[in-house]
């Protein structure tokens, strides 16, 4: 187990989402300072993508695991603390029921007419799992089914969880790992994740050439505009593979597919920054992300 790779995968994960929120502007200034490659002027503010990512840290930390029960409270906890952090309408139900002792269990299940959520929630917070429990993959994957089922109980939502974390233990074993073997990962990924629509995104991901075009990637595999698994999970891994020894690459890449641009890039960074190291994050990157130990206090910037 390691504590210090999951905090390295929650500094990626962070600095990503702070970077791809702050792209959500007009679409056609959007796309000219990505073009110009222009930096967004600090600072860069944190959702709640890096918000219930740093529970995920918070209870691996005190507990050794995922206690779905902790791990619930640290949701409703930071919720309180501020919860205009753009958190949905569906994860504002939910936290708002843990925040009034309502139990997971019985909550996340009811949602969408009792289906559960296929969002992707799950999915942008999972890495620190894959990158605590790295040397241990079975573990890996019955950790981040607990920590997706507290908010995610359909198994779309769970798979796509699984699939990043799985894909976070795959690059800490292996980093480094070189640029020419990131479609191995995504074998690996493909072959651990549960049957249904993520798993069939990422069959597509691994017939789509490293080489194309990010619009040809996002035709194929969505980008996250339905803030669904299915639609999020196979454009991030796929940018992860074609670019994971390189950080800024990969956010640049990411971005410009638009979509949920803060929670494609929060999956990007987290997994690039286990290959890269904390070193291999642009220091002017950290720099301009808001504080992880300073967020409570909400910017009048930032929006709900």
């Amino acid at each position: 187990m390691s504590l210090e790779n999951a905090k390295v995968a929650l500094d990626g994960i962070s600095v990503g989402d702070a970077f791809g929120q702050m792209f959500f502007i007009r679409e056609n200034e959007a796309r000219e300072r990505i073009r110009a490659r222009a930096l967004p002027p600090s600072p860069w503010y944190l959702t709640d993508d890096s918000i219930m990512s740093l529970a995920i840290v918070e209870t691996l930390e005190e507990c050794g695991e995922i206690d779905p029960d902790f791990l619930a409270d640290q949701f409703a906890k930071n919720y309180t603390k501020n919860p205009r952090r753009g958190y949905g309408g569906m994860a504002h139900h939910l936290l708002q029921a843990f925040v009034r002792g309502e139990d997971w269990r019985e909550v996340a299940p009811k949602v969408f007419d009792g289906s559960g959520s296929y969002g992707n929630g799950a999915a942008m917070r999972a890495a620190p799992i894959g990158a605590f429990f790295a040397n241990e993959p079975d573990m890996i994957i019955l950790q981040t089914e607990l920590s997706a089922s507290v908010t995610h109980s359909h198994p779309d939502g769970i798979a796509g969880a699984v699939a990043v974390a799985a894909a976070a233990g795959w690059i800490a074993r292996n980093s480094p790992v070189r640029s020419e073997d990131g479609m191995k990962m995504l074998e690996y990924v493909f072959d651990v994740t549960g049957v249904g629509a993520t798993r069939d995104g990422l069959s597509k991901a691994l017939g789509l050439p490293l080489d194309y075009s990010i619009e040809t990637a996002v035709s194929v595999l969505g980008n996250g505009h339905e803030l669904a698994a299915f639609d999020t999970v196979p454009l991030s891994l796929w940018c992860v593979a074609r670019h994971i020894t390189d950080y800024s690459e990969a956010l640049w890449t990411t971005v410009s597919a638009l979509g949920d641009r803060d929670t494609t890039c929060a999956i990007v960074g987290g997994l690039v920054a286990l290959n890269v190291g904390a070193s291999g994050i642009p220091s002017d990157w950290l720099v301009s992300r808001e504080s992880l130990t300073d967020w409570e206090t909400s910017d009048e910037k930032w929006g709900d």
